[in-house]
């Protein structure tokens, strides 16, 4: 966008306004009216306008807002937003059974990162290498680097009849810098002060302009360290019993416990602290990272030139190189390890042979991940005019490429290496005893996981004023877009030999094209009152082809005062992994209830274990489909003062998910026999074996229906002789986020409000800008995987206070000191739901890093 282009505070008030917490943009708008400005495209239309103005909800985020934040990551940034919820998927938590470690999406309306299209450029991107939670494919955001944005542009509207699959809860785009003149040097570092953390970025802004040509080159570094879970107290233990809440360690423990003559026997050495009926609990919790270590560095280079005819040629390449860990305890393992010890081992203490029923090799360290990913992205294109019509044509290539590493030090450990060493009488699985490290040299393994997706696409457009309608003129967009993707995820095949234990594991392979065809009308019918009417077409090689149609109205009875209207159909295709996946393992918690009807601290199938669900692909998957719908007011009371309101509903069907376990579970794990819920043979006197692992696998099966309401206001007040203070709110609220005939609202992980609030100070070179960030409270589990029961208790609600003082020191350097929870709060307690949420706090809700200082100096040169 050329530097004469300013926002004003109307049109950003049409557009939904800003979010709270990020005060609006203050630039001047006092060109003469016979100033050409530069005709833009907004995000959730195709047609371009000389401002932000249009019938969709829009919030804006631009680099002034971005930098008050006090953010140098953009997934912080994003998930502080009202819209953003649950399912807003971060490194937090990560631990070697994730897996899409070092990754991070945006999910809007708490509908999931998979229904949430991340765009660069008003461009799809390639997507992580690595899929969410087995098959759930999404957008790195962790490969955008925070100093490369101009503004972020937040769709809270379905928009597959502009963009295509993916857009059924919004759109996130984000908009690179670029017609930089001169150069720019950033540098901040921050830390927290309760556990040692810090953060550390860089980045260098340098441009060049001429009337024809320009180019901008952007280069980015961010660092931060690692908080384990030992350093996190009561957040970092899986027995929250102390707290008020469960007791999940687990029942694979150090020492263990073992089959001695058909019967399960606890070791003799386990402490008395440690003892669960026959069960040696252990607490994994210290092992993990409750935010892993990261290093990213990154390169942005973005230019144009002008030819003969009006023909500008332009540029987009950007590459980026994540580093990351994950870590978790030390290897479990349990009766399907097939592990037994002979009675002649010299530490054998029951003398005879035995099996290993529960056990993990503490001795041999923590299983840690290093990740390392690569992203590359180029766009060649050229655009002009004909005859008042803009076009545009272009080419991208884009890869994202993971490799997931663990060596023999990092606590890996193969079976058949393990059997050989007890057969020898050189490994010890008794009472704790920690082995040589000659020994644990010889059990231990090094590990790959590879993975990449690629995205090649065409397309080209047209944007202009189609034909006169009365006294006014009918605008159109209009294009065709080729896009080929494939990806594929390949993990060691030591996985695969089922050699590697307690340990999830993903495969993947597919590929597809897909063509596309759109249209777009802007039909103003008065001076007040306009429509816009769009549909596309979209054909997949894999399932086939669907289209998808939008309405919007814009009506402006007063010149301060608007209406607005939208409905749409849009669709998600099946990602590449879900409709190429192989046979992949996660581990969920739960207690085999069939073995344990009643709890009994004597019977060692009552302690909560992470059992094995193995997933394959599911042939015939068909698209997701859905319905949004918008009704909205935008009132400009005055120069000061604004309000937006927005009432909003996404209605989604056929969505692809996971066959939910517990189905499986109920339906075929009281019988020994079946072939989904695989035992392993039963001790004497059992009619049911040890549970080995359940066969699950994706389908169209889930259902989604959200509704809710969006407002936003802000109010300037000038002071006089002391400045100026504008105060923002932007509230979100669900009244009903139903699944599955289920309603999460206020439940589990899905609170009703959510809301930002700020009050920003300038006076000269100073400026303060405080916020408030709320999450409501809502319902806690009463007992583990129980949403439906009636709970006793409540999550808290939250409310987070940042403060940022700035100051510029001349006209080239700007300082910048702030506190993102400036009052140190911790996370809420929560029971939690036995699975994910072990550690006393929702994860997905609430941040548990507590209060973070930072500083920053700028220098224009």
């Amino acid at each position: 966008m050329k530097s004469s282009f300013t926002y004003s505070l109307c049109a950003l008030a049409v557009s939904s306004l800003l979010p709270s917490g990020f005060a609006f943009a203050q630039q001047s708008n006092n060109q003469s009216d016979a100033q050409q400005v530069e005709r833009i495209e907004v995000t959730g239309s195709r047609i371009k306008r000389n401002d932000l103005e249009g019938a969709a909800p829009i919030d804006v985020i631009n680099r002034e807002e971005i930098a008050k934040s006090g953010f140098s990551n953009l997934q912080q940034l994003l998930e502080r937003t009202p819209v953003a919820g649950t399912g807003t998927f971060s490194t937090r938590g990560n631990n070697q059974d994730s897996t899409a470690n070092g990754g991070a999406a945006i999910s809007l309306r708490g509908f999931g990162s998979d229904a949430t299209l991340v765009l660069i450029n008003g461009r799809r991107v390639a997507v992580s290498a690595f899929a969410e939670n087995i098959a759930n494919s999404f957008v790195d955001i962790n490969s955008i680097p925070v100093a490369a944005i101009e503004r972020i542009e937040i769709l809270k509207d379905g928009a597959s009849a502009v963009y295509g699959s993916d857009a059924v809860a919004g759109v996130v785009n984000i908009i690179l810098r670029k017609d930089f003149d001169g150069a720019e040097l950033s540098v901040s570092h921050g830390g927290t002060t309760g556990p040692s953390y810090d953060e550390t970025s860089a980045s260098l802004v340098w441009g060049a302009e001429t009337d024809d040509a320009n180019a901008t080159l952007i280069l980015d570094y961010f660092k931060n360290t690692v908080i384990t879970g030992a350093e996190m107290g009561r957040f970092g233990t899986a027995n929250q019993a102390p707290y008020g809440g469960q007791d999940l360690r687990s029942s694979r423990g150090y020492p263990g416990n073992f089959i001695v003559n058909g019967v399960a026997r606890i070791d003799p050495g386990c402490p008395a602290d440690r003892t669960f009926g026959q069960t040696c609990v252990f607490d994994y919790g210290p092992y993990g990272m409750t935010v892993p270590a990261a290093e990213r560095v990154g390169a942005i280079f973005q230019g144009s030139q002008k030819f003969t005819n009006g023909i500008e040629g332009y540029v987009e390449l950007s590459v980026q190189h994540n580093r990351s860990q994950a870590s978790g305890a030390a290897t479990p393992l349990d009766g399907d390890a097939g592990l037994t010890v002979p009675g002649t081992h010299p530490n054998n203490p029951f003398g005879v042979d035995i099996g290993i029923n529960r056990f993990r090799t503490v001795d041999a360290g923590a299983r840690t991940w290093d990740i390392e990913s690569d992203s590359l992205r180029m766009v060649l294109g050229l655009r002009g005019q004909i005859n008042n019509w803009d076009w545009d044509i272009a080419a991208q290539k884009g890869r994202s490429e993971s490799m997931q590493t663990g060596s023999k030090q990092q606590g890996w450990v193969r079976t058949d290496f393990l059997q050989q060493q007890i057969d020898l009488g050189n490994y010890n699985p008794f009472g704790g005893f920690v082995n040589s490290p000659e020994v644990i040299d010889a059990i231990t393994t090094s590990l790959v996981r590879r993975g990449e997706s690629h995205i090649t696409a065409y397309d080209a457009s047209i944007s202009g004023e189609a034909f006169a309608l009365g006294d006014h003129m009918v605008s159109m967009a209009a294009g065709i877009e080729y896009r080929e993707e494939d990806a594929f995820d390949q993990p060691d095949d030591q996985f695969q030999r089922g050699l590697i234990f307690g340990t999830e594991s993903v495969s993947a392979q597919a590929q597809r094209d897909q063509y596309a065809a759109f249209v777009e009308l802007l039909i103003p019918v008065a001076d007040v009152l306009e429509f816009t009417v769009a549909g596309r077409y979209d054909h997949y090689s894999d399932f086939g082809s669907t289209t998808n149609p939008q309405l919007s109205m814009k009506w402006r009875p007063l010149d301060n005062f608007t209406l607005r209207a939208s409905f749409g159909q849009g669709f998600r295709a099946p990602s590449l992994a879900q409709i190429g996946l192989g046979p992949s393992q996660e581990s969920v918690f739960f207690t085999d209830t069939y073995r344990c009807p009643t709890a009994d601290p004597a019977n060692p199938a009552c302690a909560a274990t992470d059992y094995t669900i193995v997933f394959v692909g599911t042939e015939g998957l068909q698209p997701e489909e859905s319905e949004t719908f918008n009704l909205g007011v935008v009132w400009q009371v005055s120069d000061e003062f604004d309000i937006t309101a927005d009432i909003w509903s996404i209605t989604q069907d056929n969505k692809i998910d996971k066959n939910d376990y517990e189905n499986v579970y109920d339906a075929e794990c009281n019988n020994q026999n079946s072939t989904r819920c695989v035992r392993l043979a039963p001790l004497p006197g059992q009619s049911l074996g040890e549970l080995s692992r359940l066969f699950n696998s994706y389908v169209n099966v889930s259902a989604q229906e959200a509704t809710g309401l969006d407002l936003s206001t802000s109010y300037m007040m000038k002071l006089q002789d002391m400045g100026q203070i504008r105060f923002s709110l932007d509230w979100s609220y669900i009244s009903k986020f139903e699944k599955d005939d289920i309603d999460y609202a206020g439940e589990y992980n899905y609170p009703q409000h959510r809301w930002l609030a700020s009050a920003d100070w300038n006076l000269g070179d100073w400026g303060i800008i405080t916020s408030l960030s709320y999450i409501g409270e809502f319902e806690d589990y009463a007992a583990p995987s129980d949403v439906e029961s009636t709970t006793t208790r409540s999550i808290s609600a939250q409310m987070l206070l940042d403060i940022q003082a700035r100051y510029n020191l001349n006209d080239k350097t700007q300082l910048v000191l702030g506190m993102n929870n400036a009052l140190d709060e911790d996370p809420p307690f929560a029971i939690g739901d036995g699975d994910a949420d072990l550690y006393g706090y929702a994860s997905k809700v609430h941040n548990p890093r507590g209060q973070y200082i930072y500083g920053k100096i700028s220098y224009r040169f």
